[in-house]
């Protein structure tokens, strides 16, 4: 049973990130009101859950195209780690940017959490 909820956990989350962070991105680009700190940290925020789903994308490609990883291969944990600290800094920041309204409050911290959630799921399976 706890596989089947954690490949469905697992699916919803590759499903969702993208479809939120580019919901973000076009929240983020119709909004016209002036820009507070708040607003800036919450785009840090968004900006680094970003570079941790790129992050994902290419290392799946790599992986798909270019050379497979072995189980505990040094190269993947170091995505992985690098994958966290994006999701992690993502966290941090967009947490500091829900403070105020604006147009990412609270969605960025939405996306930083479901990129460490992919993270931690991919880690496990490994």
């Amino acid at each position: 049973m706890l596989p089947s909820i954690l490949w469905s956990v697992a699916i919803g989350t590759v499903v969702a990130v993208p479809v939120l962070l580019l919901w973000g991105w076009v929240r983020w680009a119709k909004d016209h009101t002036p820009r507070s700190t708040s607003c800036t940290l919450a785009l840090l925020g968004l900006c680094f859950a970003t570079a941790s789903a790129f992050l994902a994308l290419t290392t799946h490609l790599y992986a798909r195209f270019v050379r497979s990883f072995s189980s505990h291969d040094p190269t993947l944990l170091k995505i992985y780690l690098f994958g966290c600290a994006f999701s992690s800094l993502a966290i941090l920041f967009s947490v500091g940017g829900s403070g105020r309204r604006g147009p990412l409050r609270s969605l960025a911290p939405v996306c930083a959490f479901a990129t460490l959630l992919f993270w931690l799921i991919a880690m496990t399976s490994e």
